[in-house]
């Protein structure tokens, strides 16, 4: 049985692995942290991990692919896209007005990841703006606080699957500030993701360009070497080296499998004008379906 390392259970990362797998017959290893999350595979401890790495409102989560690029050298295998729906949650009975109806200037903290905190501003605002916002390593950890200190006016922004996990209740649903806020994850293993039992929308390619410090206009003629040959890229992000000041490479999405002749073709011409190229992952990716209804991983 295949083990796979997440963030903690009842978090976004717990609900869409169970969405991706279904019945699967895996085994699933809860950390508290992200950097054990990835350490976790790269000792060999799981055979996979699931990494949240792009935002609809926040875009790319910056530490997790900065981690991907100079942590770790593990290939992603797959990716897919799940919504992340961030409700708050706390103990129904510390907030209840007498005209039976949560009464939110109770609250004195919210706690969540940052991440989620920001894709909930709105609510905050119109709220519970006396609130202390109060960061945690994942929401599931924020709801797990939250459970530990009754009666302090606390609160936490996390999942309905998070709710469940530790016994307290949905107090505000649905509370993010857009209705289209999805995740990007991608499983990284060492090993090969045997075929899911879904069929593939589309194959990407994951790649790292670096390049040359004295060559003018050398990111121009990279993405013409992509360009001519109508490959599609579907993502371009530009992230420091951490070598010295000013010094960058691109990050870049293509919609190719990377057994392409074309991609192929592409890598060679752009590593004749001495960039380097590094591949991260040449995977299937999956987009979440409202139809589909959520499995529980065993």
């Amino acid at each position: 049985m295949k083990r796979i390392a997440l963030l903690p259970e009842g978090s976004v990362s717990h609900e869409a692995v169970a969405y991706l797998l279904g019945d699967e017959p895996v085994e699933l290893v809860y950390h508290k942290l992200i950097s054990d999350v990835f350490l976790s595979t790269a000792q060999g401890k799981t055979d996979y991990s699931v990494i949240p790495i792009e935002n609809t409102i926040e875009g790319s989560v910056s530490l997790h692919m900065d981690w991907l690029v100079n942590e770790v050298d593990i290939p992603m295998r797959v990716e897919w896209v799940y919504p992340s729906i961030q409700n708050l949650i706390g103990d129904r009975q510390e907030f209840i007005s007498e005209a039976g109806e949560i009464d939110y200037s109770r609250i004195e903290k919210i706690l969540s990841h940052p991440v989620a905190t920001a894709q909930c501003q709105q609510f905050i605002r119109q709220h519970a703006p006396q609130a202390e916002l109060i960061n945690a390593g994942s929401t599931t950890e924020a709801v797990g606080i939250v459970k530990a200190n009754p009666g302090k006016g606390w609160a936490a922004i996390g999942t309905t699957l998070g709710a469940a996990t530790h016994g307290l209740d949905v107090l505000a649903k649905r509370i993010t500030d857009h209705d289209n806020n999805f995740t990007r994850f991608v499983l990284i293993g060492h090993q090969e993701l045997p075929p899911l039992n879904r069929p593939v929308e589309q194959q990407k390619t994951s790649v790292l360009v670096t390049l040359p410090e004295d060559f003018a206009g050398a990111l121009h003629q990279v993405l013409a070497a992509f360009a001519w040959r109508r490959l599609n890229l579907s993502r371009i992000e530009s992230r420091p080296t951490k070598k010295k000041l000013g010094s960058y490479y691109f990050y870049i999405d293509v919609l190719e499998s990377v057994d392409s002749v074309l991609l192929t073709a592409a890598f060679g011409e752009i590593e004749a004008l001495g960039c380097q190229v590094r591949v991260l992952g040449s995977y299937p990716s999956f987009t979440y379906q409202d139809q589909e209804q959520n499995s529980e991983v065993r």
